[in-house]
């Protein structure tokens, strides 16, 4: 799953591993926003050298996801779970850290509250879906096509189906009978 989270205007890209129960926080999007840096790929690549240095195993544990880059195109991106881009953020002198610390601090107690109770997922979800103005009807359609969704691949599950390719398999066939195209 991935998307994308504002820390006051700017957009950060974000991909949420639902194996590892992680977030992942694009590195470049956050330097840009602390430093405000015109060239924020160059800042990151002299820091990732400083940090390298100095003894850190930071850049070790970046990680390189596809997501979506300016252009529209899926590009590999640094991203970083939120223990270590916080490392990262302790390693920038700005009076933006403390602020985008705070946000990280936020989205991470969000998520935690979220799996401690799972309810809040339908409510943020629904408050998501009416800032740009859903409506009622629209979003419990969602909504149930959510759980009608869930429940047939929780049967699928059941069946023995477990691999993402027949997934993908079945969802096709069943996208084929309702439209009449192929996914």
């Amino acid at each position: 799953m991935s998307n994308v989270k504002l820390f006051e205007t700017k957009k950060v890209r974000t991909h949420w591993d639902e194996e590892t129960e992680s977030w992942y926080f694009s590195v470049i999007d956050v330097i840009e926003i602390l430093t405000s840096s015109s060239i924020p790929k160059r800042y990151w690549s002299d820091l990732k050298k400083k940090l390298t240095n100095e003894g850190s195993e930071v850049y070790d544990k970046i990680v390189r996801l596809k997501l979506v880059a300016d252009d529209g195109k899926m590009r590999d991106t640094d991203v970083a779970d939120t223990e270590i881009l916080l490392r990262i953020i302790q390693s920038i002198p700005s009076p933006k850290a403390e602020p985008f610390k705070q946000w990280l601090a936020k989205v991470g107690y969000e998520r935690m509250q979220e799996v401690q109770n799972p309810e809040m997922s339908f409510e943020r979800a629904r408050e998501n879906w009416q800032k740009p103005g859903r409506s009622e009807k629209w979003i419990q359609q969602r909504m149930t096509g959510q759980e009608t969704r869930n429940k047939l691949t929780d049967y699928w599950k059941e069946s023995g189906v477990d691999r993402t390719d027949e997934f993908a398999f079945l969802t096709n066939i069943i996208h084929l009978e309702w439209t009449g195209q192929l996914l």
